[in-house]
């Protein structure tokens, strides 16, 4: 395994860490009052819009999965509309799926939806620009012993520390401490947020570790 390819996946990762960085940074130099727990629905707009920006850009300028052969441009614009309807359907998903693990049905749906894309925007956003819209391969990298590449073991290791970091937030809601980070969903998203960072740090230092045994033998 190529050590320059572990360094590009490391850099890629520590720039979207950076992104989400800035979106807690930024946004204090414009708008008076702004913080993270204070005004959360606005930053959880502005971390969801940005990671997904610095995603999309960087797989458009590195492409580490897309397939050589020449598309079409109405199957470009096809893969593109498909995209953005399994996207919407993650969004709905989520939602449905954090309704059910206790979330209010009725009441803060807005900031129920706002974490739902956000846990998109860490998960399916990332499958999205390195897979495509094929059920059938998200299948295969997310079976044991189904990643073919470094980045999709990375994808792997993201998605996982993502989900399990939005899961672990969780648990202080129920504390009766009556902090400002309790109200939902903050500390879900932070969770989120603080996982989805760890594995983009952590994946390339496993894979780094692990070399010699990943082998990525074609299928």
């Amino acid at each position: 395994m190529r050590e320059a390819e572990i360094r590009k996946l490391f850099a890629v990762n520590l720039l979207c860490v950076f992104s989400i960085i800035l979106t807690a940074v930024v946004p204090t130099v414009f708008w008076d009052g702004f913080t993270v727990v204070g005004t959360h629905l606005t930053w959880l707009r502005i971390c969801s819009v940005s990671v997904s920006a610095v995603n999309i850009v960087l797989h458009l300028i590195l492409k580490p999965n897309l397939s050589p052969k020449r598309s079409s441009f109405a199957h470009k614009i096809s893969r593109f509309l498909k995209c953005c309807i399994y996207f919407f359907m993650s969004c709905v998903l989520f939602h449905v799926i954090i309704v059910l693990y206790g979330a209010p049905l009725i009441e803060s749906v807005t900031e129920t939806f706002l974490f739902a894309v956000l846990l998109s925007t860490f998960t399916t956003l990332q499958c999205l620009c390195m897979l495509g819209p094929n059920l059938q391969a998200w299948i295969r990298v997310f079976s044991k012993n189904g990643a073919m590449s470094i980045w999709e073991s990375s994808l792997q290791i993201t998605t996982m520390c993502g989900i399990l970091g939005a899961w672990f937030g969780a648990f202080p809601i129920p504390l009766d401490w009556d902090r400002p980070w309790q109200v939902w969903p903050v500390s879900c998203s932070l969770g989120a947020t603080f996982g989805y960072m760890a594995g983009l740090i952590i994946a390339p230092l496993w894979i780094h570790w692990n070399r010699k045994q990943l082998t990525y033998k074609s299928r």
